[in-house]
């Protein structure tokens, strides 16, 4: 579907009974324009009918944070103290945001749930995504309020090593949002959520909507304490070494250990886990197996956004009934990508490009 498709699917949802013309006017373009436009997507079976029936489509709901990344990356050896010669990246950001751009460039129909100040930033968030193709309606937009920004230093290797995360405006989502949001969820193939919204609220979520399946994202060490007590109500769940740890109560120093930390996800009701071990690969679970997945070797660039590239992966795969291994497989390749890329999301991802980084890696 092309952006102008896309905006036009937006104004009929809102108005099925719009004129061509009307249409043609809001849009800026012609009415013959316009009735092009409208039987490609007929054509497409998006429309059915008169009307302006619309076909309803499968998505998915991604709920959490979303903001501006300000990055630093030293010319050479980062010098703690010190100031360090370097460049500034602005970015577009936020653990929920980035996993929807990434499902969108993997042809997943998302929606994005999360809330924004009416600021300079917040409206480069909403244009932006819309681009990309993020469907962004259900979120809240709250005047007079700064918009989430996620400032961060990387080392020479690319790797973060200090950042500073002002993403307040994120307790707006509360419950009473959420509940206003009902059939959105209810409706979804699959929500993922990211522990930046309040504990309360993740609560609310799996507790309330037993139909749908949950994938969460750990984010930190010092969020994913948020979902110790309730670990079992996720389908799915990708916490690093660190993050697993906070959850099971134990060090994880061994591979041992690492078998036992999954079997405890499983036993608690976790369908499938993926414990990430960053260059060193994954090891992953369900109630049948435990295997481990090594990394190869790829030059890195920037790794702030992999393990973002890797949930949407794992839900990619959820959507499509892939394997235990298959999943892990088709995530990794997803992450690789995006740590080759100086951006946080690389431009380039795709099906095709995940694919043939699948080749390459079956080859190793």
């Amino acid at each position: 579907m092309t952006s102008r498709e896309r905006e036009i699917l937006d104004i009929i949802r809102k108005n099925p009974f719009i004129s061509q013309k009307d249409l043609a006017e809001k849009l800026g373009i012609t009415r013959s324009s316009a009735a092009v436009h409208i039987a490609n997507l007929v054509k497409k079976g998006y429309i059915k009918g008169k009307g302006y029936i619309l076909e309803d489509k499968k998505y998915v709901t991604v709920i959490g944070g979303a903001n501006v990344d300000i990055q630093g990356f030293p010319d050479d050896r980062l010098k703690l103290n010190d100031s360090n010669p370097g460049k500034i990246k602005i970015s577009l950001g936020g653990v929920a945001r980035n996993i929807s751009e990434n499902l969108v460039k993997m042809d997943v129909e998302t929606k994005l749930i999360t809330a924004i100040g009416d600021d300079l930033y917040g409206n480069k968030i909403l244009n932006e995504c819309k681009i990309s193709g993020i469907d962004m309606e259900d979120s809240l937009i709250l005047k007079n309020r700064q918009s989430s920004i996620y400032l961060s230093i990387l080392n020479e290797n690319g790797d973060m090593k200090v950042a500073i995360a002002d993403m307040d405006i994120i307790d707006e989502i509360n419950i009473d949002y959420i509940r206003s949001k009902s059939h959105i969820i209810k409706n979804s193939e699959v929500v993922v959520l990211d522990t930046n919204l309040k504990k309360e609220v993740i609560e609310y979520l799996v507790s309330n909507f037993k139909e749908v399946d949950f994938l969460i994202d750990a984010v930190s060490t010092a969020k994913v304490k948020k979902i110790k007590d309730i670990i079992g109500c996720f389908h799915t769940i990708k916490p690093n070494k660190l993050e697993a740890e906070i959850l099971v109560g134990f060090k994880i120093d061994s591979k041992e250990n690492i078998k036992k930390a999954i079997r405890y996800f499983i036993d608690s009701g976790v369908k499938r886990v993926y414990i990430s071990l960053g260059e060193k690969g994954v090891y992953f679970g369900d109630e049948e197996k435990i295997e481990y997945l090594p990394s190869p070797k790829v030059k890195v660039v920037n790794t702030t956004g992999a393990g973002d590239a890797f949930i949407a992966g794992l839900t990619y795969s959820y959507l499509n009934n892939l394997s235990l291994k298959e999943s892990a497989l088709f995530s990794m390749a997803a992450s690789l990508l995006t740590i080759s890329h100086k951006n946080t999301i690389n431009p380039n991802m795709s099906l095709n490009k995940i694919q043939e980084k699948l080749k390459e890696m079956t080859k190793c």
